[in-house]
C-alpha cells in the first residue's frame, strides 16, 4: 500500500510543513507572547463615575487577571478605558421594552513601564443581551449577569489580542 493513497497523511504532513515554515509557535509555549506576559502585566483598574462601572470594571479587571496571572510590580503595564451602554430590542405594541442588549466597549494599552513604549493598543467590543419580561428581581439578576458576561468575553478578546499581536521586543524611536 502506497503512502500516497492514505490521504490523511498526506493531510498531516502537509499541515505541518506549512505551520513549521510560517514561523508558528505557540502562545504559551516558552519563550512566546503568553509565557512572558504572564504574571508580569499590571492591570490598571479604570476609572468610573458611578458604582454599575466600579462593578462591571473589577470583573473585567478579575477576568483579565485569571487570563493574564497578576502582578503588583510587573515590567508591563495595561492601560483600560471601559464604557457601556443599554438598548431597548423588543418593544411591544404598547412601548414596553423585553428584552435589552448592553453593548460594552474597552480600550487598551499594553505600556513596558522601564522605557513607556507602547507594545500593544486597541479596543475591543461585544454585547450581550437580557430579558425583561420576568418580574423585578429576574430582571435586575439578568441584567447583572448579562454585564457580567459581556466583561468576560470583553476580557477574552483583550486577552487573546494581547497574546497574539504584541511585540515585546519594540524598542523607541531613539535607539
Amino acid at each position: 500500500m502506497s503512502l500516497l493513497k492514505q490521504p490523511l497523511l498526506i493531510l498531516m504532513l502537509a499541515t505541518s510543513m506549512v505551520v513549521s515554515a510560517c514561523g508558528f509557535t505557540p502562545v504559551n509555549a516558552p519563550g512566546g507572547t503568553g509565557d512572558a506576559l504572564y504574571g508580569e502585566v499590571v492591570i490598571a483598574f479604570p476609572d468610573l463615575p458611578n458604582s454599575t462601572g466600579d462593578r462591571n470594571a473589577y470583573f473585567l479587571v478579575r477576568d483579565l487577571e485569571q487570563r493574564l496571572g497578576r502582578s503588583s510590580d510587573g515590567p508591563y503595564k495595561l492601560d483600560l478605558t471601559l464604557s457601556t451602554r443599554q438598548e431597548g430590542q423588543a418593544i411591544t405594541a404598547d412601548n414596553s421594552i423585553t428584552r435589552y442588549s448592553i453593548i460594552g466597549a474597552a480600550g487598551y494599552s499594553l505600556v513596558r513601564q522601564s522605557d513607556g513604549v507602547v507594545l500593544a493598543s486597541g479596543s475591543e467590543t461585544n454585547f450581550t443581551g437580557y430579558s425583561a419580561t420576568g418580574s423585578t428581581v429576574e430582571t435586575l439578576a439578568g441584567e447583572r449577569d448579562a454585564y457580567e458576561r459581556l466583561m468576560r468575553i470583553l476580557a477574552d478578546q483583550i486577552s487573546a489580542r494581547l497574546l497574539s499581536t504584541a511585540d515585546l521586543t519594540a524598542t523607541t524611536a531613539a535607539e
